[in-house]
């Protein structure tokens, strides 16, 4: 008897902790805070392929992009649609530098993060003709006269912003009195850079490559915990030369809706885990140069943390949050 009830009990116990396995059930929507065509676009559609591919997914998988106040549209499109799994949002880094500034409500934390897609890393370039050749002979300029170097970035208060103002800070120049001309694109900025309208960037490092490697461009430091391989091997980073500056990350990361269940979110964990260490995205992202720590759960909260924590620090200096 006391067999069968604490046979009885076990069974109960289990019953309360287990979670029935969930796999979509009808369209899947993958959403971009990018418009069509572009970097971003691209690695979304690769990512439905693989997961349709391997058959993770059996039922169709749409990506719907949402751009518009520098990813705000999008993340508000996800935030229509609390507790359903078939929504997932592919965000960028500027979905911290939005909440930081308050240029909207919604809170990295209100979704569950599912997987790390990718990082990029920031490079510091200028013209290949420039007197500057080092990452130290910029910020002893910097930290002289901040007025003197006409600096792009990508988004005022955005990843790049923020990188610059890690490395200036290091480097003891006034970051108030830095000169910025803000691009909507890293494309955009690094053309200007080639026409001599700007003295230097803080830019991608993988898509400032070809340049640097045609000569047209140098890269006096990357913002990375280590040189990157391949043709810029040779860049060193800013520790590498003695900037105590933060590794401030540029990365892409899979989100889901709020309020879906834990089987949910273990699905998507488990599908995107096995697309983004597969032969097809490890050769993409050979080709496009970044890098995807395999992050997951309690190890990419504490991740994300990190970086929004260097990342809020940095806008504060600038004075563009509290």
């Amino acid at each position: 008897m006391k067999l069968a009830l604490a046979l009885a009990g076990l069974a109960c116990l289990t019953h309360a902790h287990a979670q029935p396995a969930w796999k979509p059930e009808k369209q899947v929507e993958i959403i971009l805070p990018t418009a069509p065509g572009g970097g971003n676009d691209a690695v979304a559609r690769l990512m439905a392929k693989m997961l349709q591919d391997q058959k993770v997914v059996t039922t169709p998988i749409l990506v719907v992009n949402k751009p518009g106040g520098n990813q705000a549209l999008s993340v508000a499109y996800l935030a229509q649609h609390p507790n359903d799994p078939h929504f997932l949002l592919q965000a960028t880094s500027t979905l911290f530098t939005n909440q930081i500034q308050g240029l909207t409500q919604a809170k990295y934390g209100d979704f569950p993060a599912l997987a790390l897609a990718f990082i990029d890393y920031s490079a510091f370039m200028v013209p290949a003709n420039s007197p500057f050749k080092t990452m130290r002979d910029l910020l002893e300029r910097l930290k002289a006269d901040p007025d003197s170097v006409a600096f792009s970035v990508v988004a005022r208060g955005g990843t790049s912003h923020a990188v610059l103002a890690a490395a200036a800070k290091a480097g003891g120049a006034d970051l108030k009195r830095l000169k910025l001309v803000v691009y909507k694109t890293s494309a955009e900025a690094t053309t200007a850079l080639m026409g001599g309208h700007i003295q230097a960037a803080v830019s991608s490092a993988a898509g400032s490559t070809p340049p640097v490697v045609a000569g047209q461009l140098r890269m006096l430091a990357i913002n990375a915990p280590k040189r990157r391989p391949g043709a810029i091997a040779d860049v060193p980073t800013l520790a590498e030369q003695g900037i105590d500056a933060p590794t401030l990350e540029s990365w892409r990361t899979v989100f889901g809706a709020k309020g879906i269940t834990n089987a949910q979110v273990a699905f998507w964990e488990d599908a995107l885990a096995r697309a983004f260490t597969g032969d097809e995205w490890k050769a993409w992202m050979t080709k496009n140069d970044v890098t995807a720590p395999p992050l997951r759960g309690a190890e990419l909260q504490k991740y994300l943390e990190t970086q929004y924590n260097h990342t809020r620090t940095a806008l504060v200096d600038l004075g563009l949050a509290r």
